[in-house]
């Protein structure tokens, strides 16, 4: 796990308002913004507000009811911004294609196909 006196993430920052973010929805533990570099048509990064978990093993093993809330909040996202239909991704680990280490997941949706992430 992260330390607490660790450098914060950009979701942090986004977390505290220092960075702009769109964002699209939020509750007490967790925010939703949209992606800046987006792989589909709808791509929406989820977060918790805290940094203390740095992918998703670590957050199912410390904290399984936020783990539960993210999910939840992708769900209300998807249902929103894609009637439901979309993908919820976790990248764990470097070579896995996660670049921010403060789990995340990525709503993706609108219109993809199997084995597409949005016209690639």
């Amino acid at each position: 796990m992260a330390s607490p006196a660790a450098e914060p993430t950009i979701f942090s920052r986004i977390v505290a308002r220092e960075i702009p973010a769109t964002i699209v929805a939020e509750t007490d533990h967790v925010i939703a913004f949209n992606d800046i570099h987006p792989q589909a048509p709808v791509h929406v990064v989820v977060t918790t507000k805290t940094q203390l978990y740095r992918n998703v093993g670590e957050l199912a093993a410390g904290d399984p009811a936020l783990l539960a809330e993210l999910i939840a909040v992708a769900g209300r996202v998807a249902d929103e911004h894609c009637s439901g239909e979309y993908r919820l991704v976790f990248n764990t680990g470097a070579s896995a294609g996660q670049t921010v280490f403060h789990v995340h997941a990525h709503v993706l949706g609108g219109g993809l196909e199997e084995g597409t992430l949005g016209g690639q």
